[in-house]
């Protein structure tokens, strides 16, 4: 009987261990501060997250050149560790300016197997050239791409 339940156990914990997802090596989260007004209507994670962006302005011209797009990109590589260093490039289109390419680079050193890079197109790029209309993300380290995200539009 205890060789029953033991069996019963494997089991359970084989199935379990199934449903495990597996780390994305490649994160991009998106925040659109629209406006500088406190609204207490609002979702309590967006109303944090809009409270965190628009932390230290304090008057209405710095807050409004905190309004824009903002990426926060997570990444993670640990096989590559001390390999060479690490850049997330961020590559986007706005609505004003057509098919011009922007790019925006953070590096990090070779010994980093993970990482957290923010990119924002906020204040006068922003009013200027319009919303973001299409991104992408290339995490390369020593030179090679090793993991990508688009948006839907991105060429």
């Amino acid at each position: 009987m205890i060789d029953v339940k033991r069996w019963y156990l494997l089991l359970a914990v084989m199935a379990l261990s199934g449903c495990a997802a597996e780390k994305e090596g490649l994160v991009v989260k998106q925040f659109y501060l629209r406006d500088q007004a406190d609204s207490t209507s609002e979702e309590a994670l967006v109303r944090g997250e809009k409270l965190r962006r628009l932390y230290g302005a304090v008057s209405m011209q710095e807050r409004r050149e905190r309004l824009g797009q903002y990426y926060t990109v997570l990444w993670d590589d640990p096989a590559g560790a001390g390999s060479g260093p690490v850049e997330v490039l961020f590559e986007y289109q706005q609505g004003a300016t057509a098919s011009l390419v922007k790019r925006s680079v953070q590096r990090f050193s070779s010994d980093q197997s993970a990482g957290k890079a923010e990119f924002s197109v906020i204040g006068d790029n922003y009013f200027t050239h319009g919303k973001v209309i299409a991104w992408k993300v290339s995490l390369k380290r020593a030179g090679k791409v090793l993991n990508t995200r688009q948006s839907y539009l991105w060429r």
